[in-house]
């Protein structure tokens, strides 16, 4: 599964502070809960060690994030900060972008049935005549049919 660490997209979204970007995981996480998803499936709390400038290691907190986490964060930020602004309106433009071809696929499955149908419509009608042959019948047995 892709994910990505909760203290690497404090930088990139321009948080100096773990603490303060906590208060954003809490937003964001609160978001994923009314919206009915299940916080654990999105953003699952990990230990990891870093070095310290002594050479020594220290056991600190992070969250492993799913794109989804990674998307309610963005959306849930301080939008004052230019990366959290330049997040928000790409996931906002990829929204759209989405809609879009969602609605061009929908078109075209349309017009596929639609053409579908007139060349069923065309074949039931010769069918029709063949077997009737003549204007009167082909026209009772379509009026009956619709």
């Amino acid at each position: 599964m892709e994910f990505w660490f909760a203290r690497d997209i404090q930088h990139l979204l321009g948080y100096s502070e773990w603490r303060n970007f906590q208060k954003v995981i809490i937003k964001a996480k609160t978001s994923c809960e009314a919206t009915g998803n299940n916080i654990s499936d999105h953003f699952v709390d990990v230990n990891k060690m870093v070095k310290l400038g002594s050479g020594s290691e220290r056991d600190i907190e992070d969250k492993m994030l799913t794109r989804y986490a990674c998307y309610l964060i963005a959306q849930n930020g301080d939008p004052r900060k230019e990366q959290i602004a330049f997040a928000q309106n790409y996931f906002a433009i990829q929204t759209r972008k989405f809609e879009i071809i969602e609605k061009r696929i929908k078109d075209w499955e349309r017009l596929q049935a639609r053409q579908k149908l007139t060349l069923s419509e065309k074949e039931l009608s010769e069918l029709i005549y063949e077997q009737t042959g003549n204007d009167k019948n082909f026209g009772l047995i379509r009026s009956k049919g619709d």
